[in-house]
């Protein structure tokens, strides 16, 4: 009877998943930003023709009250003249070119709002949505949400900024939201920021997960992971080290390159 159960055992764990086996789901950052210009229609359009399981975009809010796709405060980088996001109208951000920047294939390319971001999610597919600015895009970004006709989890919305988790999930906590948080490690080996203030933070501000650098402690990922929330990683475009988040259990890996760390990640060879 012993053997029997042993046997049975044995087979049923054999079904179960390792630590490490399964492929994280790939988010490609700003799109695929390696092969087209980050933030822009044609970088997402090809994270999907990648096969990427999620888009990650960056959005501020408008002086006329617009959410556009874009990185920086200002366009400077991007579009050669230099405006701030914040202080432009849709109108005046629209009559940029922004993807000569990355070469002149994309010339003419214009900076597209989120509702144009979001017309692009497969109904398999979802996006995380960066919020660059304060809290007060929260409103608009509730809005643009609610007239996209996407499923609640499809969307994601991540931020650096505490504040602007806390006040989405205060108005839409539905919706999952992801807590961005760099580590550092000092000469004596502490972690900036430390473990029991990493998750103050999150029950704060009712987050569901938490986006990190690669330099996060794997101590710290089980104590997460133990109090329920996903872990995932950015941004990573070396396979090597694609392969190492693999196996610490990471949930999903932003990258500029989908089809490289996915086609990477499946090979078993």
């Amino acid at each position: 009877m012993k053997k029997i159960i042993s046997v049975a055992l044995v087979g049923m764990l054999s079904c179960l998943p390792l630590l490490g086996s399964e492929i994280p789901q790939i988010i490609a950052h700003r799109g695929a930003s390696q092969a087209a210009p980050e933030n822009t229609i044609p970088a997402f359009e090809l994270a999907w023709q990648q096969d990427a399981d999620a888009i990650e975009g960056d959005f501020y809010l408008t002086k006329d009250g617009e959410v556009v796709c874009t990185h920086d405060k200002t366009t400077k980088r991007v579009a050669g003249t230099n405006l701030v996001v914040s202080k432009s109208t849709l109108a005046e951000l629209q009559e940029l070119d922004v993807g000569s920047f990355h070469s002149e294939a994309f010339k003419g390319i214009r900076m597209p709002t989120i509702a144009e971001v979001f017309a692009t999610i497969p109904a398999d597919k979802k996006i995380y949505v960066e919020v660059k600015c304060g809290a007060e895009i929260v409103p608009a970004l509730i809005r643009e949400i609610e007239k996209s006709g996407l499923k609640t989890e499809q969307v994601v919305v991540i931020s650096f900024k505490s504040e602007v988790i806390r006040e989405f999930k205060s108005k839409a906590p539905q919706y999952q939201a992801s807590w961005l948080c760099s580590f550092k490690q000092d000469k004596a080996g502490a972690m900036t920021p430390p473990l029991k203030q990493v998750l103050k933070t999150l029950k704060q501000i009712q987050a569901d997960a938490i986006s990190s650098n690669k330099a996060i402690p794997q101590s710290f990922v089980e104590a997460l992971g133990k109090q329920g929330y996903e872990w995932n990683v950015w941004t990573i475009n070396d396979l090597a080290v694609a392969k190492q988040m693999k196996k610490r259990g990471v949930r999903a890996i932003i990258t500029d390159a989908p089809d490289y760390i996915r086609t990477g990640l499946s090979d078993r060879l």
